[in-house]
């Protein structure tokens, strides 16, 4: 099921997220729906406060932008070809490498893109699906997506990297995201 991308200015997005256990109610339904949320939107990552759920839980695939690359643009980012799965109760450990920045968008911020500096490689232990732990480096495009993801769960957004000068620029762009003055072609709910 398709579900709804909260929208900018919702308090979801704004609080840090909570652990969970296997008992969590319908998970399977809500990963499964997460990753069929995710696709039909044009989206890399969703996040669980995206759809309206504050848990520590985010589904990723950034296999998708590498599509279509050729070797030597694919190794300008990292050699990695991407990833594709699911996390459960993340916890940054490490960042680590230089700052890159690249432009970055978000499901529930449409229509607005900037620059946006991140660490190369981040470790980071979480669960997976089955709740099998992990402790695992990523770096390049794929931390990257792992690290805005990981924002959102901590109540943060990729806005909150900008000067103020630029996210005051932005004020009314936002505004009007959060009063439901958008048009996307995907399903999003808005703050009342």
């Amino acid at each position: 099921m398709i579900m709804p991308i909260v929208a900018y200015g919702a308090t979801v997005l704004r609080s840090v997220a909570k652990d969970i256990d296997p008992s969590y109610p319908g998970l399977t339904k809500l990963i499964e729906d997460m990753w069929e949320t995710m696709h039909a939107s044009n989206g890399v990552g969703l996040a669980a406060p995206q759809v309206n759920r504050d848990i520590r839980l985010f589904v990723m695939d950034s296999t998708q932008i590498f599509e279509g690359m050729e070797a030597d643009e694919r190794k300008q980012y990292s050699d990695d070809p991407g990833t594709k799965q699911v996390f459960i109760n993340a916890h940054v450990l490490e960042l680590n490498g230089e700052e890159w920045s690249y432009n970055e968008g978000c499901l529930s911020i449409p229509k607005i893109r900037e620059d946006i500096s991140r660490a190369e490689e981040v470790v980071l232990e979480y669960l997976d699906e089955n709740f099998q732990p992990f402790s695992k480096t990523f770096n390049g495009i794929t931390a990257r997506v792992i690290l805005h993801e990981y924002d959102h769960i901590e109540g943060k957004l990729f806005i909150d990297y900008l000067k103020p000068l630029r996210r005051k620029l932005l004020r009314g762009k936002l505004d009007d995201i959060s009063k439901g003055k958008i048009k996307v072609d995907y399903k999003m709910t808005f703050a009342k």
